[in-house]
């Protein structure tokens, strides 16, 4: 009933009056407590559920700040990158003495690498000839050898890579991140996947699945050049930026109206913070993606082509406060050589090795790469013996879940180093394994992160983006 603000109040009215009015004052404190009206919000406090993008403070000291994920998506051979074996050598064209493990594919006798292997900088880590230019970085490098995935398959192991699960639908690694540390940008997403073309598995390697929408990564196909194309429909031919900013106050009423009338929707939420952050976003997003702002020179750095672009961008990104970048190398999986693998290898590589070198260098000049974390790999690697293609050697080697190669650099990795190590011929790491879900809760750890710790309730349970599993590698630890 509306009070009738024409006769004195009575006792019970004033108590239910005040009692409001002491709410509010509860309200005004819980906002400055979880930041929106000033100060921090926390992961998992209302202010967070409020502004679930507002800056927050992980549980301890971070290393890093953002991450820069460099994905070699079809799974590039160790031993023809960073884990040599010069004993394939010897062993060209026979059977391995302890037989082939079992892949994908039927495999053959051993195939040695067509490519040459030096040694680099004070730490003298061997590095193929096809990455030379991101081995002259090497001393900054912690190359992890005793990698393992669980399954020999694309879509499970970039499902297992990027979300931390091979077969359910569970949040991508930038979606936890975001929602653990929001983002330090809000005209920007928080969270970015460039590729040219899709990813096998395509949109659920960066879903944000039972979390709230608004940490879903935003996808930027990179086939594209210019801004306007990257990001569709940036630019409003039709309205002023006042009026539009009328539509969308107008349509903000209307779906909150729509959502006070039903069960929370986390669609909704989302719906309503996606409409606000691509009107925010028309004029920083243009400018964090059009490369031809930054001097010759940067260019030049980086170099030529779709790769050299992908890197580029991602570091203007990262220093507007984007937590989370991921750069997929191509459309399908391209690394993903079972055929002709010394020239597929060899291409691939000068596509991206001087945007990588450019890119570590870049950093390091902007003060950026001491609190970037830094990773490049694939979802796994490849087999030592060549594969059979009806039955005979097709020059190229089979997935390989059971051992293989990645490096991390930046935000607190100890560089010039190398961690664990595969058999004498490069199948299985035998030293230090590290399982995918190790490495996912390491990279948490440099971000600040308890990974046992940052959890979202869903289905009656605590869910965490290693599951049940995962120990911090201590040794790859600056």
């Amino acid at each position: 009933m509306t009070p009738d603000f024409r006769r004195p109040l009575s006792r019970r009215e004033a108590i239910q009056q005040a009692g409001t009015g002491f709410g509010m004052l509860g309200l005004a404190a819980l906002l400055r407590e979880t930041g929106l009206l000033g100060g921090e919000a926390r992961a998992g406090s209302p202010g967070a559920a409020l502004n679930p993008l507002a800056p927050r403070a992980p549980h301890f000291a971070p290393r890093a700040k953002r991450v820069i994920h460099i994905y070699l998506n079809g799974g590039p051979s160790q031993v023809d990158t960073f884990d040599p074996k010069p004993i394939l050598t010897k062993f060209d064209g026979k059977p391995l003495p302890q037989g082939n493990l079992s892949t994908e594919r039927k495999t053959g006798a051993a195939m040695g690498s067509p490519f040459k292997f030096r040694r680099y900088g004070e730490s003298g880590i061997p590095v193929s000839e096809i990455f030379e230019r991101t081995a002259a970085h090497v001393d900054d490098l912690c190359v992890i050898r005793s990698m393992q995935a669980d399954t020999p398959n694309h879509e499970q192991s970039m499902r297992l890579m990027n979300c931390g699960d091979e077969r359910l639908s569970r949040p991508s690694m930038g979606a936890w991140l975001t929602y653990g540390l929001g983002s330090e940008n809000e005209n920007l997403p928080g969270y970015v996947s460039l590729c040219p073309g899709l990813p096998v598995a395509d949109v659920s390697n960066w879903r944000s699945a039972f979390l709230p929408g608004v940490f879903q990564g935003t996808y930027i196909d990179t086939r594209k050049e210019k801004a306007e194309d990257l990001i569709e429909n940036i630019r409003n031919g039709f309205v002023s930026p006042r009026e539009q900013r009328k539509q969308l106050d107008l349509l903000a009423e209307m779906n909150h109206r729509h959502q006070k009338a039903r069960a929370e929707d986390d669609a909704l939420d989302a719906r309503i913070a996606s409409f606000e952050l691509a009107y925010r976003m028309q004029m920083e997003a243009t400018d964090a993606f059009d490369v031809s702002q930054e001097p010759q020179h940067v260019r030049d750095m980086y170099g030529p082509g779709v790769q050299a672009r992908q890197l580029l961008i991602a570091r203007r990104l990262v220093e507007r406060g984007v937590r989370f970048v991921q750069l997929f190398h191509g459309d399908v999986q391209p690394w993903d050589s079972h055929d002709n693998l010394p020239a597929a290898h060899r291409d691939l590589a000068g596509q991206c090795d001087q945007g990588i070198a450019a890119l570590l260098t870049d950093l390091k000049q902007r003060g950026l790469f001491e609190d970037t974390l830094v990773l490049c790999g694939g979802e796994f690697g490849r087999t030592p013996s060549v594969e059979l293609v009806n039955g005979k050697p097709g020059m190229g080697r089979d997935h390989n879940h059971w051992g293989f190669s990645v490096w991390l650099a930046g935000g607190g990795v100890k560089g010039g180093t190398i961690h664990g190590a595969t058999d004498d011929f490069g199948y299985k790491a035998v030293e230090d394994v590290v399982h995918v879900h190790d490495l996912h809760a390491t990279i948490l750890h440099l971000l600040g992160f308890d990974h046992t710790r940052l959890t979202y309730r869903h289905a009656g349970r605590d869910f965490r983006l290693t599951d049940v599993h995962g120990n911090v590698v201590k040794d790859v630890l600056a």
